[in-house]
């Protein structure tokens, strides 16, 4: 796993705790599959759509290229 993907997961993981939101929790904020934000969260999923970043920069009150 490269230092970029393991880093967009460790950024995704830890605003979602700095907001107090699970990973089921997000993954319905999103509407995204809860699969994909466990994969996401450790590394697991190497090339994320922009789609599914921007979704998750929306409903974590951050720009995207914070990941």
């Amino acid at each position: 796993m490269s230092s970029e993907i393991a880093q967009i997961g460790n950024n995704i993981k830890k605003l979602r705790k700095q907001k107090s939101l699970s990973q089921e929790r997000i993954s319905k904020l999103v509407d995204i599959s809860f699969n994909i934000v466990i994969k996401m969260g450790s590394g697991g999923i190497t090339n994320p759509s922009i789609d599914t970043l921007q979704k998750l920069a929306k409903s974590l009150d951050v720009a995207v290229d914070i990941f």
